[in-house]
C-alpha cells in the first residue's frame, strides 16, 4: 500500500505489507522489512535498513548524511532492528566513515523528537523519551531507558537496563543496572524497578547493589572496587558489572 503522493525510489526493495503513506520518500538504497508502517512524510534515504513490524511516525528522518564534520559522503549504513517504534520527527543518522553503522535493535521505542547521532549502538528493548539525545559513537545496552531532554555525550556508554532520570547530562560511562540523575548526573541506587520487572531474582539485585556501593563508596577508586567485585561475586550480573567497568573506555566511569 503506497499512497500516490509518496515517491519511493524504483530500486529500494520494499518487503510484503508495507504500507508508505502520504509525502513519504524512500529512496535508492534502502529496504524495508515486512509489515513496517510509515504513516506520512517519513523520509528514508542513504543505505538503510529496515526491520519488520515497525512503525514509524509522521515526519520522522532515517539514514540522512551525517552532521559530523568528518563525514564526505562515503558509503555508511543505518540500520532499524524489528517491531520498534519511531514517534514524531525522530532523526537517526547513518554512520561515518566507510562501512559503518548506525544500530538501532529491536522492540525499541523512541518518542518525539528523539535523536540518535552518526555511529550509535543501540541496543534491544532501549526507551529513549521526548527530546532524548544521543551524540556521535554512544552504545546504549539492551533494556537501558533515557528520560525526557537527556542528553548523551559522544564516546559514551550506558550499560545493560541502567535508567537515565529527564533532563540529565551523561558525559561519563554509566554501568548496567543502575540509576542517574542530574547535570551533571549523579548516581542514585539501582534502576530497581526495571530489575523487578524485568525478572531479575532477589541475588542479583542485592549483587548489584552490594557491586554498587563498592563502586560509590568515597574510600575506593574504580581499579580497587573491581578487586572487591572479583573477590565475592556469584551470579552473572555482577560479572557484567565488572566486564563493563574493565572494558576500554573513552569518557571513563560516571562516579
Amino acid at each position: 500500500m503506497i499512497h500516490p503522493t509518496a515517491i519511493v525510489h524504483p530500486n529500494a526493495r520494499i518487503g510484503s505489507g508495507v504500507e508508505i503513506g502520504p509525502y513519504c520518500v524512500v529512496g535508492e538504497n534502502v529496504e524495508i522489512g515486512d509489515g513496517t508502517i510509515l504513516q506520512a512524510h517519513v523520509v528514508i534515504n542513504g543505505w538503510t535498513e529496515i526491520g519488520s513490524g515497525c512503525t514509524i511516525y509522521p515526519f520522522a528522518t532515517i539514514g540522512a548524511a551525517s552532521q559530523d564534520r568528518k563525514y564526505k559522503g562515503e558509503r555508511a549504513f543505518t540500520r532499524i532492528g524489528d517491531r520498534t517504534v519511531l514517534r514524531e520527527y525522530v532523526s537517526i543518522q547513518r554512520a561515518t566513515g566507510e562501512n559503518e553503522i548506525t544500530a538501532v535493535g529491536d522492540d525499541c521505542l523512541l518518542l518525539a523528537y528523539v535523536h540518535v547521532a552518526h555511529n550509535c549502538v543501540i541496543g534491544n528493548g532501549v526507551t529513549m523519551s521526548n527530546l532524548a539525545q544521543v551524540a556521535g559513537h554512544v552504545e546504549i545496552g539492551d533494556c537501558a531507558l533515557l528520560g525526557g531532554m537527556a542528553g548523551v555525550h559522544q564516546f559514551t556508554r550506558v550499560g545493560r537496563y541502567a535508567m537515565v532520570g529527564g533532563m540529565s547530562k551523561i558525559n561519563k560511562d554509566l554501568p548496567p543496572f543502575f540509576l542517574v540523575e542530574g547535570n551533571p548526573a549523579k548516581p542514585y541506587g539501582l534502576n530497581s524497578v526495571g530489575l523487578r520487572r524485568a525478572g531479575f531474582s532477589a541475588d542479583e539485585r542485592n549483587e548489584i547493589k552490594r557491586f554498587y556501593k563498592l563502586l560509590y563508596d568515597p574510600k575506593m577508586n574504580v581499579s580497587r572496587a573491581i578487586v572487591a567485585m572479583k573477590q565475592s561475586v556469584t551470579t552473572a550480573c555482577g560479572r557484567e558489572v565488572i566486564a563493563f567497568l574493565e572494558a576500554p573506555s573513552q569518557r571513563g566511569i560516571l562516579k
